[in-house]
């Protein structure tokens, strides 16, 4: 399988990193630990070519301004709670869960909703099945105004990433893959948000060459080689996990 560069991060230094995302991250003294983040690549397959929907945050924001991103943000622990039409796959959720201390499935729940919910509140698509749904949660309104019960069984974790030490703000960023098929409702006014502007679709080789952040380019690698060897994205492929060991990023398989 060819590499073109899905691991384009392995190795760096973390001053390399450093200068490669000074425009991207603000720099800060101190341990941080990073939060649970959750950021969701939609895919839409055309003419055999895949595409992912991509949108621009605003160049105002002190993080990641003016760069093309998958839309996304921090882990909301009540996410857990919400009610799903279906559940994730057993062999998707046993990798979102992983292991250490704080590994549970109401915390892989939670990530996976939250992924979910990101892409209602900036790309206006509600992931789910038409259905009676009710929530006080106000991040999930949408989902009960539009009759949409949001689903999990057709999501696919496909790559994990944490922030670098040394940033103001820290995130442990787990991607999660879904299907354009599997929106319920398309928002024409998009999202309640204004995270993101100019959304649009690109092709995975096209996007790449966006003003796109590293991690974002490394991960497009990483799943433009595994659609190659997995189009239909079958549960418990192979996670890539970019991580800082020993002031080098690391890549490892999960």
């Amino acid at each position: 399988m060819a590499d073109d560069g899905a691991d384009a991060m392995a190795g760096m230094t973390r001053e390399a990193i450093d200068r490669a995302e000074s425009k991207d991250f603000a720099l800060g003294e101190g341990p941080k630990r990073p939060r649970d983040a959750a950021t969701l690549i939609l895919l839409d397959e055309t003419g055999g070519k895949f595409r992912v929907l991509l949108g621009r945050r605003s160049r105002h924001h002190a993080f990641m301004p003016g760069r093309f991103v998958f839309p996304g943000g921090r882990t909301d622990p009540a996410d857990a709670r919400i009610q799903v039409a279906t559940d994730l796959h057993p062999d998707e959720q046993v990798k979102l869960v992983g292991t250490g201390a704080r590994a549970s499935e109401a915390r892989a729940r939670a990530i996976a909703l939250s992924a979910v919910r990101e892409t209602y509140e900036e790309a206006g698509l509600l992931i789910g099945r038409a259905g009676d749904f009710s929530t006080r949660n106000p991040g999930w309104l949408g989902f009960a105004e539009h009759r949409v019960v949001p689903a999990l069984d057709r999501l696919r974790y496909v790559a994990r990433a944490v922030t670098p030490p040394g940033r103001v703000r820290r995130f442990d960023t787990r991607f999660i893959a879904a299907w354009k098929r599997d929106v319920a409702v398309e928002l024409p006014q998009g999202g309640p948000t204004d995270e993101l502007e100019e959304l649009a679709w690109f092709d995975i080789a096209e996007a790449k060459e966006l003003e796109v952040p590293l991690i974002t380019k490394t991960v497009l690698a990483d799943l433009e080689n595994r659609l190659r060897a997995d189009p239909g994205l079958n549960p418990g492929g192979p996670v890539p996990y970019y991580h800082m060991r020993h002031r080098r990023f690391q890549r490892d398989i999960l």
